[in-house]
């Protein structure tokens, strides 16, 4: 497969078939993201899909699922994606799903007729970057959505037949809002009832706008400690049966399960972190092409760490 840039997805679709039918993100405007700042956006020919699709036929493949890339695939237009779809379908019938990044302005400009045929052509998951549970942390963040939308475009998904899956960012509201975030969020996600949340717990990259608001004063970065403490804040109060996964890249720290069910035991792995995190003034950022995660308190400034997962965000 050619594949510019760096695979960005869910954990949920690692086993999926990759398909890359653009370069980049369409909105790539999120304060807090450099996954495809480097990219220059654009469209891939309708013939380089074909041949990915016929490369994987040959080889004797047949994915029950297919995964479109790269960042918010949804938003492509209508007879594009379905025209893709359609291609999808053609050279693997038996496929059972096919999934996607999406915003909530990418939902919210399809009628409830036009998501209801992209379901009846094989989506099924759309992974959408809720982040944070807070209005004005996402204006902050330059986000496309806020809370109202947000509730009004997966009220449609729903309607439609499709699933929706969070992605979420224990951190984003910045120090001293995680336990404010975690309430808002766990509220907006026992309403809206997605199958799986993804915690990608923040870090940043020198190059991203946020990184210079961290350097003129203007946002105030939670320590590792503090969004581990959200995070079981968050685990807390979530209500609603999910399939949970919180990535901590900077401290090698994972807690996964499904809620409620699991709940007890991932709250033992939580509350055994934060007794061994201390309470000190650290954040990660990223640097270089290949990230390396690097501690920025005054007392770490020059310790390097290994680099997250090709899979995570």
């Amino acid at each position: 497969m050619e594949y510019e840039g760096q695979i960005c997805r869910a954990p949920m679709e690692r086993s999926s078939f990759m398909l890359p039918i653009m370069v980049g993100c369409s909105y790539n405007r999120c304060r807090f993201c450099n996954l495809f700042r480097h990219l220059r956006y654009r469209e891939l020919p309708y013939e380089q899909i074909e041949g990915e699709l016929l490369r994987v036929k040959k080889a004797g493949g047949h994915p029950r699922k297919i995964f479109l890339g790269d960042g918010n695939a949804f938003a492509q237009k209508d007879e594009r994606l379905i025209y893709i779809l359609e291609m999808i379908r053609r050279y693997f019938p038996e496929c059972e799903e096919i999934n996607m990044d999406a915003t909530v302005t990418s939902i919210r400009k399809r009628t409830d007729q036009e998501l209801k045929e992209f379901q009846r052509l094989g989506v099924r998951h759309l992974y959408l970057g809720i982040e944070s549970g807070l209005d004005d942390v996402l204006l902050f963040m330059e986000k496309d959505h806020n809370q109202k939308e947000a509730y009004e475009a997966i009220g449609c998904l729903h309607e439609a037949g499709l699933t929706y899956d969070a992605h979420i960012m224990t951190g984003v509201a910045g120090k001293g809002r995680g336990r404010e975030n975690a309430e808002a969020l766990a509220e907006f996600l026992n309403r809206t009832k997605p199958a799986h949340v993804v915690n990608f717990s923040m870090f940043l990259h020198r190059e991203v706008p946020l990184y210079q608001n961290i350097r003129d004063g203007s946002f105030a970065p939670a320590s590792e400690r503090e969004n581990l403490l959200e995070e079981r804040c968050l685990i807390e109060l979530l209500t609603a049966e999910v399939l949970y996964d919180g990535f901590h890249d900077f401290i090698e720290f994972r807690v996964r399960g499904r809620l409620p069910r699991d709940r007890e035991k991932m709250l033992a792995r939580l509350k055994q972190m934060i007794g061994r995190t201390p309470e000190t003034e650290v954040y990660s950022y990223v640097q270089g092409e290949c990230p390396v995660l690097e501690r920025c308190g005054a007392e770490h400034r020059s310790a390097v760490y290994p680099a997250c997962g090709a899979d995570q965000r």
